[in-house]
């Protein structure tokens, strides 16, 4: 099992390797030059078509729905540990670099709501599907349709392997346990050589029975629990941190010169002895912040291609709220609740310690006593968890039923299989699970990759049409 783990752990740092990371980057920053740097100059209608519905559109769900979908799959556990672990790994200037990434992975958002509603299918029974897979097939034509089921192999192992599954609910189970039960007092069973609390045990249950009740009732139920459960933990969430900083407010100037100094001159701003480059924090900051808001990786035009909405720009420019939402609102709120406490300075971690950086910010602070501190992080962790589990759902059930040509048969005892996995997730080794959802993630990518770079010029002409014509907006 140890030498299995090795070699994942090698793939995976040649899959997120700097090939992978500059790739993204040069996808973000072309787009942004084709579409005239429209994540800065349009983003305040972003916003508002946010909230505001077309009540004419053609759909299945509303655009903030579909929105809200695809922020339940990229507004997770990553925000919490994955910020975290990439400051403690590249330094505070991880943190600068994770917003320049996420900057131009707007304009790649962008484009990918574009496309996904441009090329989306509607079923004979009145659904909407739509993706990279559709974009391949139908913007670059048939004889790519290779390109498209690759991408869809890789978006079904990644649902069912961890990243939607397995990886969320260790991340809930560890949560309550840590919790409840940090000593591990009250043992429920054994399994092998391990032993597991009633903590773990009830957790495994409830979670697998909410999401039954929600992945049965399709994209419908799912976007409408998350147009909820979204707004709701996003709400909370910030509003916590930015408690965290309005009393450290002082700190704040110092941290952000110490962010910006040390993205590009770490040893002047941390000492040599700390170890870290330009280069690891560039890596860090920039891969954390993709992995976090999947800009490119194609997840998330999935989601909005069943908006209800008769104009793919328009879905677009809606898409695109969701990486500023996620990289450039929390994840910058979060990693300065990390500097401005000195938090990156109590732990060197690995990928799974994460959580205890964030919570020693929380514990000190937030003004509650440190129970309430960690009860209102447990929380928020549960709730993004949660909802990655039923974002990926969707997203990888869409894959299969692509793959597998309309089987909702196929589709069906998937479903089931992925609710199987949710179930037993508490009781596996999260570590190489992890590794190999990871692996396929990043492979995502470069189909994507290939489909945006190939239809910028549809994406840069029909975007300039529709704002000529709708100056007024």
């Amino acid at each position: 099992m140890e030498q299995l783990t090795k070699i994942v752990d090698t793939i995976d740092g040649y899959v997120w390797g700097i090939p992978l990371i500059v790739l993204i980057l040069a996808a973000g920053i072309y787009l942004t030059v084709r579409v005239k740097c429209l994540q800065v100059k349009h983003l305040p209608k972003a916003l508002k078509f946010m909230i505001k519905n077309e009540e004419d559109g053609i759909g299945e769900v509303t655009s903030f729905g579909a929105l809200c979908t695809a922020l339940s799959a990229t507004i997770g556990t990553g925000n919490i540990v994955g910020v975290a672990t990439a400051i403690c790994a590249g330094g505070p200037g991880a943190l600068f670099w994770m917003v320049f990434a996420a900057f131009f992975g707007m304009a790649t958002k962008y484009a990918e709501g574009f496309l996904a509603v441009k090329y989306r299918q509607e079923t004979p029974d009145g659904r909407f599907l739509g993706g990279p897979f559709y974009y391949i097939e139908k913007g670059m034509g048939m004889k790519w349709r290779w390109l498209a089921k690759i991408f869809a192999f890789f978006g079904v192992m990644v649902g069912i392997l961890g990243i939607g599954t397995i990886t969320q609910i260790n991340g809930i189970a560890s949560a309550v346990q840590d919790f409840f039960d940090p000593q591990k007092a009250s043992i429920a069973l054994n399994i092998g050589a391990q032993s597991y609390t009633w903590a773990t045990v009830i957790t495994s249950i409830v979670v697998t029975i909410l999401v039954v009740l929600v992945v049965i009732g399709g994209i419908k139920r799912i976007a409408k629990v998350s147009e909820i459960i979204v707004p709701f933990m996003s709400i909370l969430y910030v509003v916590l941190v930015l408690a965290i900083l309005i009393l450290n407010i002082k700190a704040i100037p110092g941290a952000v010169v110490l962010i910006v100094k040390s993205a590009f001159a770490p040893k002047a701003a941390l000492g040599a002895a700390a170890g870290i480059t330009i280069k690891m924090a560039m890596q860090k900051g920039i891969g954390r912040g993709i992995f976090s808001n999947e800009a490119g990786l194609g997840s998330a035009p999935i989601a909005a291609a069943a908006a209800q909405t008769n104009n793919p720009v328009r879905q677009g420019l809606v898409t695109m709220t969701g990486t500023f939402i996620d990289t450039i609102v929390i994840c910058t709120m979060t990693g300065l609740s990390i500097v401005v406490t000195g938090a990156q300075n109590q732990y060197i971690p690995d990928a799974f310690e994460g959580v205890k950086i964030t919570s020693y910010a929380w514990q000190n602070g937030l003004p509650f006593p440190s129970q309430v501190s960690s009860f209102l992080l447990m929380a928020c962790l549960a709730f993004f968890a949660f909802t990655t589990i039923l974002g990926w759902d969707y997203y990888s059930e869409r894959c299969l039923e692509y793959l597998t040509h309309g089987n909702m048969t196929a589709v069906k005892v998937f479903r089931w299989l992925y609710i199987a996995a949710v179930f037993i997730g508490p009781y596996l080794t999260v570590s190489i699970v992890w590794g190999i959802a990871d692996i396929f993630n990043g492979l995502m990518a470069f189909p994507n990759l290939v489909a945006l770079f190939a239809l910028s010029g549809v994406i840069a002409s029909e975007t300039k049409k529709f704002f000529d014509k709708h100056k007024e907006l």
